[in-house]
């Protein structure tokens, strides 16, 4: 069996993990600032990034759009095209990061939870960077390879599952 015949065999599945594990890093994420939508705005309001008629609009609608792409990754819905929503969402988030961190906010990113402003030198700018790097990947990783068992994407396409394949 060459390298290709068990990426073929594999990748469904690995796709399945990422899909999964991106659905579970959005629940994560969208749970706490659903229970405080203040806190959400608030940590909007620190980047100091948008103009504040839109602060509220955003903090109060990220949430709901996290849970949202949550439910379609995990329910193998539209796969490519969530992969490329998440990846213009850490994209943002990443850019929300380079400007705090540029214009010396000391800021909780308040991804999960929380945010808004902290006590100067407890901000890790380069750790969150990296952990969005790692988020790009999962993201690219789906983007380009969305076909996953247990997917409605394959079922709609009239595709068998890779066990029956």
């Amino acid at each position: 069996m060459t390298f290709r015949d068990r990426f073929t065999v594999a990748q469904p599945w690995i796709s399945l993990l990422v899909r999964l594990g991106m659905a579970g890093i959005l629940i994560a994420a969208a749970i706490p600032k659903l229970m405080d939508i203040p806190q959400s705005i608030r940590a909007v309001r620190a980047y100091q990034l948008l103009p504040e008629a839109i602060v509220p609009l955003f903090g109060t609608m990220l949430p709901i759009f996290e849970l949202l792409l949550a439910a379609f990754l995990l329910a193998g819905l539209f796969t490519r095209w969530a992969a490329i929503a998440w990846l213009i969402m850490i994209t943002g988030f990443m850019v929300g990061l380079i400007w705090a961190w540029a214009h010396g906010l000391s800021i909780d990113c308040g991804c999960f939870g929380g945010g808004g402003e902290v006590a100067e030198g407890t901000t890790n700018y380069p750790l969150h960077m990296l952990e969005r790097t790692g988020f790009l990947i999962l993201g690219f990783w789906l983007a380009f390879f969305p076909r996953t068992p247990f997917s409605l994407d394959r079922w709609m396409a009239g595709d068998p599952e890779p066990a029956d394949a």
